[in-house]
């Protein structure tokens, strides 16, 4: 698809294409979309804490309204607080307004149906052909027909209820300092609120946006700030999210990182002893570290493995009958309680796990020791195919002899950034870093930006 990537459509705001214009015309499509069934829409509109999503927030409410519908809009809340409002509200569809982890000078947008869960690539396909075609243009309706617009003063309230209810009504966070980074993005006033109200002495960061700040030096990207203070501040452990907040990435009481791939670990052994892990199985994606499949496989549980994307983990999970799956950037899935990757949830199940089992996050931690791992991201100036990228086959080829049996490669365009990475796992750090540095320089002389040839 042109317009729609593999986490909605994103750019550099105010550049094609995410730009005011095509912002009104996917409001129109999304409206006429979902009303052709039933009528007049009702369509959830939030956003994150970037400067441009007052712009954007006004252009998709343009839309929307202009083809009949109504808009509900609920302000800076995280990704997964929208899909819940969503779905609690019996709304038609719910717009987010977000970047994710990315600078703040993007932005991007990404749509829910009824049920809470991103549109499948077939609706997508349908709103970019509607908006590209241009098709809907001057059929909106007239008079008393045009839609209108209204705030959802009680969406943080309602989003709050339900984060509390996912924390066993037995247990309270009584006794724990927790510190939680929240990115200066969509969770600075929930996640800190949800904390304090359970009992926890709660230490926020990143809780000032100014529209610019979102993602800067904090959040998910950077949980070394969080796990500074964690042992500054003598805290039982940290949280990060993203600008979003629908990942978290962890620090233990020593100011040790553990992520995603860590925390499936332990969450799928807790859920299985107590009987709750569907078909005794997590999905995460080819990037999730083989540490995790080791750990899985040595309590009998199992793993599937999918493509980079949060929408695939779910959608296997879905097809498949599976509760939890994730991924290694702490976009964690619990389909009992929500229908996409949440942050502060995740981190309420982590903690609720602390508690239940009296042990440290360091100690939970230990159920999984991860491979040696080395990522690479090069920028790049075209999407060649990567059989003809001069030499890299072959580099790829041989790299993959040397690790077999013992070790992954990986490499692939990014979904959302002209951005080709590289991973590369194995028992052996050198021996990856080398495999890591011979393919990125191959790339950077072919196609990387501002060089090759």
């Amino acid at each position: 698809m042109k317009l729609f990537g593999t986490d909605g459509i994103r750019g550099v705001a105010n550049r094609y294409p995410m730009t005011a214009e095509i912002a009104l015309k996917v409001g129109r499509a999304t409206a006429w979309l979902f009303q052709r069934e039933r009528g007049r829409c009702k369509v959830v509109v939030g956003k994150d804490t970037r400067l441009s999503g007052y712009m954007f927030e006004n252009a998709l409410v343009s839309g929307i309204c202009s083809m009949g519908g109504e808009a509900l809009l609920v302000g800076p809340l995280p990704t997964p607080g929208i899909a819940f409002i969503t779905a609690d509200m019996r709304a038609d569809a719910g717009m987010v307004i977000s970047a994710s982890h990315n600078p703040f000078y993007d932005n991007g947008i990404k749509i829910f149906g009824s049920d809470g869960f991103k549109l499948p690539d077939e609706l997508e396909g349908e709103i970019e052909e509607l908006v590209l075609s241009d098709r809907l243009h001057n059929s909106g309706p007239t008079g008393y027909d045009i839609g209108k617009a209204f705030r959802i003063e009680d969406a943080v309230g309602r989003y709050l209820v339900f984060l509390k209810k996912t924390l066993p009504a037995d247990l309270t966070l009584d006794g724990l300092k927790v510190v939680v980074d929240c990115a200066n993005g969509a969770a600075y006033r929930v996640a800190p609120t949800v904390l304090e109200e359970l009992g926890a002495e709660v230490i926020p960061l990143g809780v000032e946006p100014d529209g610019t700040n979102i993602n800067e030096g904090c959040g998910s990207l950077h949980p070394e700030t969080m796990a500074r203070v964690v042992l500054e501040r003598g805290a039982d452990v940290g949280f990060a999210l993203d600008g979003d907040g629908d990942r978290a990435i962890f620090a233990d009481e020593e100011g040790r990182i553990v992520d995603g791939d860590g925390i499936m670990a332990l969450c799928a052994l807790e859920m299985a002893e107590e009987g709750r892990l569907a078909k005794e199985t997590v999905v995460a994606t080819v990037m999730s570290n083989m540490g995790l499949e080791v750990a899985l496989k040595r309590a009998g549980l199992r793993l599937v493995r999918t493509k980079v994307g949060d929408r695939y983990v779910v959608e296997e999970m879905r097809s498949g009958g599976y509760n939890l799956g994730g991924e290694q950037s702490g976009h964690i899935v619990f389909l009992d309680h929500n229908t996409t990757g949440d942050g502060i949830l995740t981190a309420l199940q982590v903690l609720a796990i602390m508690k239940k089992k009296e042990a440290s996050l360091g100690e939970l931690a230990q159920v999984m020791e991860p491979f040696p791992q080395v990522r690479r991201n090069v920028r790049v100036r075209e999407r060649r195919a990567l059989e003809e990228i001069g030499g890299l086959g072959e580099a790829m080829r041989e790299a993959e002899e040397r690790l077999k049996g013992r070790g992954r490669l990986l490499v692939r365009y990014s979904g959302t950034e002209p951005v080709l990475r590289i991973m590369v796992e194995g028992e052996d750090q050198r021996e990856i870093e080398g495999i890591a540095e011979t393919l990125v320089q191959i790339v950077r002389d072919e196609i990387g930006e501002g060089g090759g040839r």
